[in-house]
């Protein structure tokens, strides 16, 4: 399994060094599913935080955002998606992200082939900033009945 922190993740995204521990202090406060996930685009008690004002300014170039979470449990790959944006992901939980690259859709056949696809861990504590034309969807826990809690921060309006 390969890592963020694997040269092999520089064509999808960076490693964000933040302090990650108001945040992560919120988020395990959100109740989860049973099953599957959930997504909120924008949660109020993480934009009140000093995180978001600094994401905001130093990763985002001042630019409105949201900052919500994908959190529950995915042991699976069902869709990808991109944006025209960069989007940061913060692991308040171990967690797994699989990733491609935008390049390789057909242009013609808007196909993808997924096996194409690289998975990384995301260790706990760890913010990536993964780029827009990086391919990419729930992020799967790190355990067989884990759960996982996944900070999304995106520009404003995104989702």
């Amino acid at each position: 399994m390969l890592s963020v922190h694997d040269e092999a993740f520089r064509p999808y995204g960076r490693v964000i060094n933040l302090d990650l521990a108001a945040f992560e202090a919120e988020i395990a406060k959100v109740a989860l599913p049973e099953d599957g996930t959930m997504y909120e685009p924008s949660t109020p008690a993480f934009e009140a935080l000093p995180l978001f004002r600094e994401l905001q300014d130093k990763v985002f170039g001042e630019l409105p955002i949201e900052f919500g979470h994908c959190s529950g449990r995915n042991h699976k790959l069902n869709a990808v998606e991109y944006h025209r944006s960069s989007e940061v992901d913060i692991a308040a939980t171990d967690l797994y992200l699989m990733l491609g690259k935008q390049q390789d859709i057909d242009s013609e056949t808007f196909h993808y082939e997924t096996k194409r696809i690289e998975t990384f861990f995301v260790p706990a504590g760890t913010a990536v900033e993964l780029y827009a034309t990086t391919l990419h969807f729930a992020p799967c826990s790190a355990g067989a009945d884990a759960e996982f809690r996944c900070g999304v921060v995106l520009p404003r309006g995104t989702n």
